[in-house]
């Protein structure tokens, strides 16, 4: 392999030419280079050394980014080349702030409807309040087998744009956490059929369209403006993000002037030298940069094969069989089918009910239903395999370009150990119930009257439970939410809540301020928190208890705007 050319890379090239200059440095960071941390012998702290001798700010020739004509500017013309944009911005806060600057953008006027898939990340809401805009909000289809929530079909969201044709725009999430998704072309077409542009939120998709076993871009499949997390699926510092635009739907330089609003007027040159040096490193490897990571998760799903206590999410065959499953039906592999195959999808074109999977996601549960997610999660920590996130059943495995053989065989090591030691656990246990039944006793379950232990089997739609396919539409403001007492979660079904609940990660609100709690919610939630699961936005983080309307005038204001808002509707149909 050639050496990385650092000049492909303009703005972390001239960083590199500032540290080598050594100069006096009369202006911020007030480190000076690091030369703050040096101890006798002119050593920095480990880990940081390299970091703080190209923490530059805004002087000759480092450029600005809210008024680029240099480096920066030059390298956010050459990332747009390399991703298929028309203009790309370098982002210093993470896919967040590109989500606030788009909705900014769209939304122009307080009370302005934006369509929105409703398993949104929270960012999106906070781009809705600092709009006051209204969200007309739209539920996504679920993968029947898993569970989960994927994208909106385009026939709800066809409804959505008819009924509200004052909508400035559509936002969706594309790929979720678990990598999965379908195309979206159709789903662009129906938008620009409207007028309006389709935003999307593809922060786990920066690694889309990169290689011929990736999904295709959503910029590739006619999106107008896409948020995408460099740092996740790339190679940039955690919080390098980069926002994508194409067409003539979004107002450029509103949007210019959206970013210097909510980016910072500070921003961090070592997270911009990042973007610029993932981008670069990319383009010079090609299809390449993907190749270790892309055989090590084929690795480990073979291996998952034979490893029965576990199962993975997997799109589904015609005729309900999983890829991989005995009973579905297949045509021979051939070389288009290979591909696939190593992606997780099933062979053939026959239509799925999530048609995308991302192959360098893998999604582990156990097949019993016994171990939950979040301790499957905590088991392979112990082994030193640190997964990225887990649920109620699931544990999500993300690989990456620096993904190698040797973490897949770790993790191999790790998931077989532990096979062996449920198996154990299992056999041990069924020897006593045996010895228990010689004796004439009962389980313990059963003398009870309870279910063997283990989560609660996971529904359909629970993380949008009781939600219509197409909302009415929700204002959000940053008005305060009113008087608001505290009850236990268990109590709380029917209240209003007075917060946004949120299980982090994945970062998707299950219940919003203003929103009635009902008892699905209500059941959905006590199981994440009996499951250890952890939350944001609610005041107790323990969710022993939450945050509900205390003012009579609050509940009645809610409920009947929900009634006037239903004969509005009915009339206007």
């Amino acid at each position: 392999m050639n050496e990385f050319e650092p000049n492909d890379a303009p703005l972390y090239a001239e960083l590199l030419r500032y540290a080598a200059r050594k100069e006096a440095s009369f202006h911020v960071p007030g480190h000076k280079d690091g030369r703050f941390y040096r101890n006798s012998e002119g050593g920095l702290p480990k880990g940081l050394a390299d970091i703080w001798e190209i923490d530059a700010t805004e002087i000759e020739g480092t450029d600005d980014l809210h008024d680029p004509e240099g480096v920066i500017r030059e390298a956010q013309e050459k990332a747009a080349a390399f991703f298929g944009a028309e203009e790309s911005f370098l982002l210093v806060g993470g896919s967040t702030v590109g989500n606030l600057a788009l909705i900014l953008t769209v939304c122009r006027e307080p009370g302005d409807v934006l369509i929105v898939q409703r398993n949104v990340h929270k960012s999106v809401l906070n781009g809705l309040m600092l709009a006051g805009a209204q969200a007309v909000f739209v539920a996504p289809d679920h993968d029947p087998v898993s569970g989960l929530a994927v994208l909106p079909g385009d026939a709800a969201l066809e409804t959505a744009l008819a009924r509200y044709p004052q909508a400035r725009g559509v936002l969706l999430t594309r790929p979720n956490y678990y990598g999965m998704g379908r195309s979206i072309r159709e789903t662009a077409a129906t938008c620009h059929r409207h007028g309006v542009p389709l935003l999307v939120d593809e922060a786990h998709g920066a690694h889309y369209g990169l290689h011929p076993e990736l999904p295709a871009s959503a910029l590739a499949e006619g999106a107008d403006g896409v948020v995408q997390s460099t740092h996740k699926m790339l190679a940039a510092l955690t919080m390098g993000a980069m926002l994508h635009v194409q067409g003539g739907r979004i107002d450029r330089e509103l949007l210019r002037r959206r970013l210097a609003m909510v980016q910072s007027s500070s921003p961090s040159y070592p997270i911009m030298a990042s973007l610029d040096l993932a981008r670069s490193e990319m383009q010079r490897r090609g299809t390449s940069a993907f190749a270790g990571a892309l055989d090590a998760a084929a690795h480990v799903r073979r291996e998952l094969e034979r490893l029965p206590r576990f199962g993975t999410v997997r799109p589904e065959m015609p005729d309900g069989a999983l890829e991989g499953g005995e009973a579905a039906p297949r045509p021979a592999a051939g070389p288009a089918s290979a591909a696939r195959e190593r992606a997780g999808e099933p062979r053939g074109d026959e239509p799925r009910v999530y048609a995308e999977q991302d192959p360098l996601k893998i999604v582990v549960c156990d097949n019993r239903q016994l171990l939950s997610g979040y301790a499957l999660q905590r088991k392979l920590a112990d082994a030193g395999c640190i997964a990225e996130m887990s649920d109620e059943r699931r544990t999500v495995l993300a690989f990456g370009p620096g993904s190698d053989a040797d973490d897949a065989g770790r993790l191999i090591a790790a998931l077989r150990e532990l096979q062996r030691e449920l198996d154990a656990e299992a056999e041990a246990e069924a020897e006593a119930e045996e010895a228990q039944a010689a004796e004439g006793g009962q389980r313990p379950a059963e003398a009870a009257g309870l279910p063997d232990a283990g989560p609660e089997p996971y529904r359909p739609g629970a993380e949008v439970a009781g939600a219509p396919a197409v909302s009415e539409p929700v204002a959000f403001d940053l008005r305060p939410e009113g008087a608001s007492a505290a009850v236990r979660l268990e109590n709380s079904a029917g209240r209003i809540a007075a917060e946004m609940i949120v299980p982090y990660p994945p970062g998707i609100p299950l219940v919003y301020a203003g929103e009635r709690i009902t008892e699905a919610a209500a059941a959905h939630l006590l199981r994440l928190r009996e499951a250890g699961a952890r939350f944001q936005g609610a005041a107790d983080a323990s969710l022993a208890t939450v945050r509900v309307r205390s003012d009579v005038q609050g509940q009645r204001d809610i409920e009947g705007k929900a009634s006037a808002d239903g004969a509005q509707n009915k009339r206007g149909r």
